[in-house]
């Protein structure tokens, strides 16, 4: 029986774990090649030998994702296996009539065909949309696990934006970590938190030999989500963390709602911001979907470093970058910060931006006056720092998950809104981690 010749759509991430643990040493199986989107400068690479294993001697080409039905006349190909995540179910089947149309098969992988097994407990923190508050989750069940005397090691899912070989297996314990390994803003803002708690958190591209290594360290393995996607690793005990920001999302993205229905407890988190009506309708759906979920509601009060550079100024706010562009959030804590410590005016930096800045707005039109803080690579975080630079504003309100003063020059006043996650009622991250025994 011949190779079945498959693409892999992707944005390095989810597209490389399924060739590892699925296709890499898989005969009935030739993988042509990788498409890529979503991410600047992800494609055009080659996903290289050293990683692809004895039957890709050459490696496998990535593409652009708008290459992909002359890919699939060029290869032969016999089926397309969507593999990336934080997109719409309408997205999702457009991309699948497109194939099916081309008059081949388009494949979703479930969770059990690619989840790695440990030999240490994994709780694991998901959620239905980007930007629903799973860092301060994940970072709330590592104080739970350290103060009850457990080594925990985060594993962060992938980001692998630089040099595939480099980024086989990241471990990241310090501040100087992010520089050995040349992290993006993106990569800082997930790896930070971790190391400002005196953590140690892995990333990578091959997540079994990450495993492996993180275990050797670990009493308990903390899966540390991204974007909506399933977790890579068996879990114990699953939370998925639901925004009522955006209600009716948790029912119609790919695959945050698979990742809902597989929740032992949902987070109903920022209830302190939302409408009543809308924390109302997540909960509800969250039942209709997963009536067997343990409801935990949750707030996200701010912390405010110094409130001064924002009362009656003229501010930019500036926000976690894949938020605001394929989250599709129109705010977050630092335009909540902005409006309740009354600044006079949100400034719009449209007009002063440069380069990948400018261009980011061309692809995401809807993010409107707030700036995200992309920064995928050198080039782009200098058009970063000049565009804060070139704005006429008072005052910076940084939302991000760090620092941005400590990566970028900015010339003007800044401060930092940070944000913790806290439960409200009987149902907490404790009860349910007792509860499943892993406290």
């Amino acid at each position: 029986m011949s190779k079945k010749n498959v693409l892999i759509m992707g944005a390095a991430g989810r597209d490389f774990h399924n060739f590892n643990v699925y296709f890499r040493d898989n005969a009935d199986y030739n993988v042509v090649a990788f498409t890529a989107t979503q991410i600047p400068n992800i494609d055009g690479r080659v996903y290289p030998a050293e990683l692809a294993g004895k039957l890709y001697p050459k490696g496998i080409k990535i593409y652009e994702e708008s290459e992909l039905l002359d890919l699939i006349k060029k290869y032969d190909v016999h089926e397309v296996v969507f593999s990336y995540s934080d997109v719409p179910f309408n997205y999702v089947m457009t991309k699948a009539s497109m194939v099916n149309a081309a008059g081949i098969s388009f494949r979703l992988l479930g969770g059990a065909e690619t989840q790695v097994k440990s030999t240490k407990p994994v709780v694991a923190v998901l959620a239905v949309r980007t930007g629903c508050g799973k860092s301060q989750t994940s970072r709330k069940i590592v104080r739970l696990l350290r103060d009850a005397g457990k080594k925990v090691v985060a594993i962060r899912h992938p980001m692998p934006y630089g040099d595939l070989v480099k980024q086989k297996v990241q471990r990241f314990a310090t501040l100087e970590d992010l520089k050995t390994h040349e992290c993006t803003i993106e990569e800082i803002e997930e790896y930070e938190p971790h190391i400002a708690l005196g953590g140690i958190i892995y990333s990578g591209v091959d997540y079994e030999a990450i495993l492996r290594e993180a275990e050797k360290e670990a009493d308990v393995i903390l899966w540390d989500g991204g974007n909506n996607d399933m977790s890579f690793y068996k879990a114990d005990v699953t939370f998925t963390v639901v925004d009522p920001h955006r209600p009716g999302h948790e029912l119609s993205y790919y695959p945050g709602n698979t990742s809902l229905r597989m929740a032992d407890a949902a987070v109903i988190n920022k209830i302190d911001s939302a409408d009543a009506k809308d924390i109302l309708t997540v909960i509800n759906n969250t039942k209709a979907i997963n009536p067997n979920a343990i409801i935990i509601e949750g707030a996200s009060p701010l912390m405010v470093d110094d409130p001064s550079v924002i009362k009656g100024k003229r501010v930019l706010v500036v926000e976690d970058g894949p938020t605001l562009t394929h989250g599709e959030m129109k705010y977050g804590a630092g335009t909540v910060a902005a409006q309740k410590l009354g600044a006079l005016e949100i400034v719009d930096p449209r007009p002063y931006t440069v380069g990948s800045i400018t261009e980011t707005y061309e692809k995401y039109p809807n993010i409107g006056i707030l700036l995200p803080a992309m920064g995928y690579g050198d080039a782009q975080m200098k058009d970063l720092q000049e565009t804060i630079n070139n704005v006429d504003c008072d005052s910076v309100v940084i939302g991000t998950p760090i620092d941005l003063g400590r990566i970028l020059k900015i010339n003007k006043p800044s401060t930092r809104v940070q944000y913790e996650l806290q439960e409200i009622g009987a149902n907490t991250l404790e009860s349910v981690l007792k509860e499943k025994g892993i406290l």
